[in-house]
């Protein structure tokens, strides 16, 4: 797996958490918290599949 696509999750992760964490707290700055999980963990699956596709030359995006 990829060195990016592993921060990414490492930071789709942590903000899965920090958004349970806000909620539990009665705070709604928990939204914000999963929109960032939601974010990464797109990213993490771009680099999942560009890492795959490597030297090939196949298209990431279709």
């Amino acid at each position: 797996m990829p060195r990016l696509a592993l921060y990414a999750l490492a930071v789709c992760v942590l903000s899965a958490v920090a958004a349970v964490v806000s909620f539990v707290q009665g705070s709604w700055l928990g939204i914000v918290w999963v929109l960032l999980a939601g974010l990464s963990s797109n990213m993490a699956w771009y680099y999942v599949k560009r890492g795959r596709a490597g030297g090939r030359g196949e298209s990431v995006t279709g």
